[in-house]
């Protein structure tokens, strides 16, 4: 069942993308495009990888979501930022600000190649009808650098909750801290992908209205 779960994600990702590329005016937190790209990516090889059974290709092509996962989603710090100046809240245009959640994205990236991609090593599994391969590390909590951008997303999600009344990106930010912290066991691995797309959903939503929210233009 979970590969056409991973499957019906990976449209939904298209849907979100062809959304935003129709709906978001040209501004900078059109970054977020690059992070859907890449779930689009990690979902669906999720979904086929069954298909294509084990061996090289798979497994090459299983390093590309972790490396993808690295590189991009640590940018949804500067996203956080990004849409903050959209929404023109004043501290985010401070320096003090701006290098704060850049420092907090070089942290993150450095912590996630030090902790996942330094030595990676990837075997095959199988669960619950998904073939993919993965760390032979076990897992235990939610890696660093997701916790990283969750903090980042929360203070932009918080200040735009209390000086713009907008809180969908609270309310999506929320939703993946749980789903991140909290083991659901329902016969599924793909639970967390659903917080993850809710979450996006939530973020492109956000980078939608304030890109065409004139009213907040500073300039």
């Amino acid at each position: 069942m979970d590969p056409y779960i991973f499957g019906f994600f990976a449209l939904a990702y298209i849907v979100i993308l062809i959304w935003g590329i129709a709906k978001h005016k040209k501004t900078a937190s059109a970054i977020i495009f690059f992070v859907i790209l890449a779930l689009i990516y990690d979902n669906a090889i999720l979904a086929v990888g069954h298909l294509f059974g084990e061996g090289e290709l798979l497994k090459n092509l299983s390093y590309g979501r972790f490396w993808l996962h690295a590189i991009f989603t640590p940018t949804l710090i500067i996203f956080s930022l990004l849409v903050m100046r959209e929404a023109n809240i004043e501290f985010a245009y401070k320096k003090w600000v701006a290098f704060s959640f850049g420092a907090l994205w070089i942290v993150a990236m450095i912590v996630e190649y030090f902790m996942e991609l330094s030595g990676l090593e990837l075997a095959p599994k199988e669960s619950y009808g998904v073939l993919n391969y993965s760390t032979t590390e076990a897992a235990s909590g939610p890696p660093p650098m997701i916790l990283i951008v969750l903090v980042a997303l929360l203070i932009a999600a918080v200040t735009l909750a209390w000086k713009r009344k907008w809180w969908w990106m609270l309310v999506g930010t929320i939703f993946m801290t749980i789903g991140s912290a909290v083991p659901i066991d329902i016969g599924s691995d793909a639970i967390t992908n659903a917080f993850e797309l809710f979450l996006i959903a939530t973020l492109m939503w956000t980078a939608i209205h304030f890109s065409n929210d004139r009213a907040y233009k500073r300039f």
